[in-house]
């Protein structure tokens, strides 16, 4: 799953290109619809409401993921003033996670605030390699050796996870920065048995984890800009999340799932 309207970056501590072999993670294609609210249990000093929707989906393309991910939030301040973010967010990417292709359009109040097209090559996963911008405007970005593409490093964090570490660093290109990848920093916080009283059905025989990634900004130290808790299946499904945007928190609540048709067969 990837998030929206987030930052950068992390302060390493390990790579997940230099973790041992374990057995592949196999991703589910499926389409989430998530309702988002403020987040009581953190502090909003200066926020009083925030409403909004986040959906979803991945598709397994056999040689490729394809994903889309749309996402509005509605926020009102304690002075009273009131805006709308939103965010529309695509990516096709090699299933060996060597290639993407990306578009994101993101606006507040309507407006059209940002705007990135363009395509990502790596040598190979956690390999170096450029991604080539066509809009805003045509430039090249440099990506360093142990970059990871989005869908990769969703597999490696549940590989991770499946292996029993605690911590994860590893810079991630997605496709929403133009500064280049984002340095990410995932501590795995507890595993959790499959459970029959999750609320689909699908996911009840699914064990899962769940993780914190802290998004700082590139090379940074220090706090960082942004952070989501998520519990992720082992699948990929993720139910629960918690985005932190610093000034305010929203809590996501998936309220409707559907496992699609994908894969090779």
């Amino acid at each position: 799953m990837r998030l929206p309207l987030r930052p950068a970056a992390l302060v390493a501590v390990a790579l997940a290109v230099a973790a041992p072999p374990a057995a592949a993670i196999e991703l589910t294609s499926h389409r989430a619809a998530y309702r988002l609210v403020l987040d009581p249990s953190r502090p909003n000093q200066d926020v009083e409401s925030a409403n909004g929707a986040m959906l979803y989906e991945v598709v397994d393309r056999c040689g490729a993921w394809t994903v889309q991910q749309r996402f509005t939030l509605q926020v009102v301040a304690r002075s009273g003033q009131a805006y709308e973010m939103a965010s529309d967010y695509a990516t096709w990417e090699d299933r060996d996670g060597s290639r993407l292709r990306f578009r994101l359009r993101q606006a507040t109040d309507g407006t059209v605030t940002k705007t990135l097209v363009g395509e990502a090559t790596l040598d190979a996963p956690g390999g170096s390699g450029t991604a080539r911008l066509t809009q805003p405007e045509a430039r090249e970005i440099a990506l360093p050796r142990g970059t990871l593409f989005p869908m990769m490093h969703t597999r490696r964090l549940l590989e991770a996870a499946r292996r029993g570490d605690r911590v994860m660093a590893v810079p991630v290109f997605d496709g929403t920065s133009e500064d280049g990848p984002q340095d990410t920093n995932t501590v795995i916080a507890g595993h959790l048995p499959a459970d029959p009283a999750v609320g689909f059905a699908s996911l009840r025989d699914v064990e899962s984890w769940r993780v914190r990634i802290a998004f700082f900004a590139p090379g940074g130290t220090g706090q960082p800009e942004y952070e989501v808790g998520i519990r992720y299946f082992e699948n990929g499904v993720a139910d629960e999340l918690k985005m932190d945007f610093i000034e305010f928190a929203v809590a996501g609540r998936l309220v409707e799932f559907e496992r699609l048709p994908g894969g090779c067969n």
